[in-house]
């Protein structure tokens, strides 16, 4: 009998007597009473227990638990409730929250003929880049945008320790180093060189080359003393003080820059997505989908001609008690600094999936035995596992590279077996098909959200040529939102230019967000018809060439 069963039996025979005890017979009594009347159990065998030790599978069955806390959250049409929910939260903040939804200075696309040379600079995390970017226009087929020069130069943790006006002398030596090398660009303070600039940091944008810097975060101390001062300024006054004359002209942030770079070469292009150590996405919208006041104080020349503007969601600020959280997820936001500042980029970025997975080890190696039941030391430091080693282990099947893989970077005794990296590829991918999840009912929730949009402003802008006396403006007005409705609701492709290490890199991560994507266009389909596609397309070096665009979009 198993053992499970003996013990029922036994309580029942416990129960039974502590009834008849309360009856008023002796306990022993009833206790042998109801013994001698039941049928006695056989004995649990050694080899019942150990049958049952054989059978058990504690590995399988964890991974199948991950997979339920993990993934559970889009059965059954949970993906498309959890999408409803988001784009509630953008509506919200689009009327709202000073901090997300924030328009850009970026009112008009590129039309694909502008052309020319232009300065570029790419200010990130961990580079600096300079480079000559030439426009050639839609036309030059493989070669519309070329860098013709770049220069490339660190940023390591002594120059992130570089404070106040110290870090931007640095950047105009750098500068002044790479414009040196051309000769024929000349300048003077008549005829400063003119600068785009992708800046992926916060910034108040005031205008189209000018905001006020903040706190940059990532261990910069470069606002230190400049918080409030003028960005654009504040990189002219370095560089006059190298002799070196130039006018920032335009400022974009990342995913500004890659929706502008891609939309340069094709023109369905409404999106970006920045998905790497970090996460973010733009789109292009409406003006009348944003609350006034998050336009700030900007001439009425730009309202007058802005139907439509570039907007950085910063996506990684969303999803307040809408996440699909699991019990590792509570420990990651438990020991975070900022718990709940970006609680959506926890679930999806780079930055983190290495950590979510190195929880769910600590959980996993002493209930299931998997590393011999013995947790690699460096793992007992948060963090120390990062998404690059889970990459490389979902890349390559071969266990022996894999482990060769692992055990460079978590030694550990005894080494860990193919099993084990067989459980830890499993136990990733779960974890990653869920960031691939999240992001697409992300885009997807922004997609119907503009959808709706553009329908609403076709109907008004219908209406308002109709009863305009002067018809011209509202017909260009009409034609420019009737292609956006056709796009975006009947039958059209958008696309959504990706950048960033995860989407781009992670073995089989791009396929999974591209099929989560189509399956949510499918339901609604299904549901009330409306058409159209999302088509995610790679946007190389889009910092530079966003940047170089927007000067190009300015000056034409």
């Amino acid at each position: 009998m198993p053992l499970v069963s003996a013990m029922t039996s036994l309580r029942d025979v416990l129960v039974a007597a502590l009834k008849s005890l309360l009856r008023g017979k002796s306990f022993l009594k009833a206790l042998l009473a109801f013994w001698t009347a039941s049928p006695v159990a056989p004995p649990i065998t050694t080899q019942d227990v150990g049958s049952a030790k054989v059978n058990a599978d504690p590995a399988a069955d964890f991974l199948a638990e991950a997979e339920h806390l993990l993934l559970g959250y889009i059965e059954a049409g949970g993906l498309e409730q959890f999408a409803r929910k988001l784009k509630h939260q953008f509506q919200e903040r689009l009327r709202s929250d000073p901090a997300c939804m924030l328009p850009s200075y970026n009112s008009q696309l590129p039309t694909g003929g502008e052309s020319g040379q232009y300065l570029a600079l790419d200010v990130g995390g961990s580079t600096l880049r300079v480079a000559l970017v030439e426009l050639r226009g839609r036309a030059a087929s493989g070669s519309q945008g070329t860098i013709l020069g770049m220069d490339s130069f660190k940023i390591d943790n002594d120059v992130r320790n570089l404070r106040g006006t110290a870090f931007f002398d640095w950047m105009a030596e750098r500068i002044h180093r790479t414009v040196a090398k051309d000769s024929a660009r000349g300048h003077s303070p008549e005829h400063p060189l003119l600068v785009g600039l992708a800046w992926s940091f916060p910034i108040e944008q005031t205008s189209s080359k000018g905001g006020k810097l903040c706190g940059m975060g990532k261990g910069f101390l470069a606002n230190e003393g400049l918080v409030g001062e003028d960005l654009g300024e504040i990189i002219k006054a370095a560089c006059q003080k190298k002799g070196l004359h130039v006018e920032l002209s335009a400022i974009v942030n990342d995913s500004s820059a890659a929706l502008l770079s891609e939309a340069y070469i094709n023109p369905s292009t409404r999106f970006s997505l920045i998905l790497g150590t970090g996460v973010n996405i733009a789109v292009h919208l409406p003006v009348t989908t944003i609350d006034q006041s998050k336009f700030g104080d900007r001439p009425s020349s730009w309202h007058e001609k802005a139907s439509h503007v570039i907007v950085n969601t910063e996506l990684g600020m969303f999803g307040h008690d809408i996440l699909p959280l699991t019990k590792w997820d509570k420990l990651l936001k438990a020991a975070h600094a900022r718990p709940d500042f970006q609680p959506l980029e926890h679930l999806v970025s780079g930055y983190y999936l290495g950590e979510i997975c190195r929880l769910a080890l600590l959980d996993a190696i002493p209930a299931t035995g998997i590393f011999s039941g013995i947790i690699p030391p460096s793992l007992q430091t948060p963090y120390s596992l990062d998404t690059e080693t889970l990459s490389l282990i979902e890349a390559d099947p071969n266990p022996t590279t894999a482990l060769q893989t692992f055990t460079t970077r978590h030694p550990c005794s005894p080494p860990p077996t193919a099993s084990d990296m067989s459980f830890l590829r499993t136990l990733a991918s779960h974890i990653t098909r869920r960031s691939a999840s999240v992001i697409a009912a992300s885009l997807f929730a922004l997609w119907e959200l503009k959808a709706d949009a553009e329908r609403d402003l076709l109907a008004a802008a219908t209406t308002t040529l109709l009863s305009s006396s002067s018809a011209s403006g509202g017909a260009a007005a009409l034609e420019e939102t009737e292609t956006e409705v056709q796009m975006a609701c009947q039958g059209g492709k958008t696309a959504v230019a990706f950048n960033g290490s995860v989407v781009e890199h992670y073995p089989g991560y791009r396929a999974q967000l591209q099929g989560y994507v189509d399956g949510l266009l499918a339901e609604k389909r299904k549901s009330d018809g409306d058409g159209g596609s999302i088509e995610l397309v790679e946007a190389r070096e889009s910092s530079l060439r966003g940047a170089a665009v927007a000067l190009a979009c300015l000056s034409s």
